[in-house]
């Protein structure tokens, strides 16, 4: 799996990095236009590192997969597409 490190502003609300609102990709902001999906990794299984991915939306259509890293606080682009994401996702 590739992990591209990127920047993420989020929305904080009753915790911090609570949804992403913008991602910084090659010196350039693209504003999320919508959470699609979400979940997390490592909470009931100890032996996988603690992770929360965001299925996103931005405003100029792009699908980002956004992995955050919890034991680092880094965010990271785990897939992206121009279209749907197979599987689900992205109706409309």
């Amino acid at each position: 799996m590739h992990l591209e490190p990127v920047r993420v502003e989020c929305y904080s609300g009753y915790r911090a990095d609570e949804t992403p609102r913008r991602v910084q990709r090659g010196g350039r902001w693209k504003s999320v236009q919508e959470v699609l999906d979400r979940w997390h990794q490592g909470w009931r299984n100890p032996e996988w590192p603690a992770a929360e991915y965001f299925r996103v939306r931005c405003a100029d259509g792009e699908l980002l997969l956004l992995r955050h890293d919890q034991e680092y606080d880094q965010w990271y682009v785990v897939q992206s597409s121009a279209g749907r994401y197979p599987g689900g996702g992205g109706g409309g």
